[in-house]
């Protein structure tokens, strides 16, 4: 088994770095064997002196860094080509881990002002970034989806429509700016697609697409991502697990 390393000397050594760092080593070097729990939350404050959310965050690290495993209750995700597509690689590792050689475009990274969907949040402030992107396949580029990602403006994104993501990859952008995900919720119904929609997917006004609304949140509630995709239904499904 090939395991990932949590690559800290490319995002920094904060608190929660070096909290996964040292967990990470623990883990390589064989002191934490296969299988074995990791100390609780409260041992591990108190092992490295830091707060809960710190020990948190470190966590959060190792498991997208695909090094520890933590279950959860009833979920949903979306499946490409019959195959899950795993929210903490993000979605374009995982479409490529899956094949058929779909290819990722970028459309825009831009901040926007957007009063409803902020009132839909209970977001008191309007400004997000919106980072649109789409999906092709075969030689003929076939648009397979479309996603239009909404993320709450703060301070830290500021830079981000010049600098653009982190290795091409949103997943990777959050986590470099410790916005970890934690939990969410998801929506999905099938809706014909608009004119405007049904021009850049390249199809007939009307056309039945699988819509995706998926809203993830950090360990504090915090919201980190707003995204709604609408997803051709020969290639994608969404799968529920109970």
């Amino acid at each position: 088994m090939v395991k990932r390393a949590v690559k800290t000397a490319e995002v920094g050594r904060s608190k929660a770095h070096m909290v996964a760092a040292t967990i990470e080593q623990d883990i390589l070097t064989g002191r934490l064997p296969f299988g074995q729990q990791l100390e609780s939350e409260n041992e591990l404050v108190e092992r490295f002196a830091v707060s809960r959310n710190t020990v948190r965050k470190g966590l959060d690290l190792l498991t997208n860094g695909g090094l520890i495993t933590r279950k959860g209750g009833i979920g949903s995700f979306v499946t490409f080509n019959g195959q899950a597509i795993d929210g903490t690689l993000g979605w374009t590792t995982a479409i490529e881990k899956a094949g058929g050689g779909a290819q990722t475009r970028l459309l825009q990274i831009a901040l926007v002002e957007d009063e409803t969907l902020a009132q839909e949040l209970k977001l008191t402030r309007t400004t997000f970034v919106a980072i649109d992107r789409m999906r092709v396949i075969g030689a003929d580029a076939q648009c397979i989806s479309l996603e239009r990602s909404r993320l709450p403006f703060n301070d830290d994104l500021a830079a981000l429509p010049l600098e653009g993501l982190a290795g091409g990859s949103l997943n990777r952008t959050l986590i470099e700016h410790g916005m970890v995900p934690h939990h969410g919720e998801q929506w999905a119904e099938v809706v014909g697609l608009d004119a405007a929609d049904a021009r850049l997917l390249k199809r007939r006004a009307g056309t039945p697409f699988l819509r995706s609304r998926r809203l993830t949140r950090d360990r504090d509630e915090r919201i980190i991502e707003y995204v709604v995709s609408l997803l051709d239904p020969a290639f994608f499904a969404l799968h529920l697990e109970f």
